[in-house]
């Protein structure tokens, strides 16, 4: 079996994992309300998903 034959520096290894960092969601505006919502969901404020109402949202 092989063994490392040195150790792994902080730096090698982070130079190794630059491209493990988290993403970040995609946001756009909702058609109907306006409101911020995650692209290509049912907005949450109003219901509404690519000018359709798929939810029913109760009044308060």
């Amino acid at each position: 079996m092989g063994n490392p034959k040195m150790k792994v520096t902080k730096s090698k290894q982070g130079h190794r994992r630059s491209h493990h960092h988290a993403e970040t969601l995609a946001a756009g505006k909702c058609s109907n309300c306006g409101e911020l919502k995650q692209a290509h969901t049912v907005c949450p404020a109003c219901g509404y998903y690519d000018k359709r109402l798929v939810v029913k949202k109760e009044e308060l």
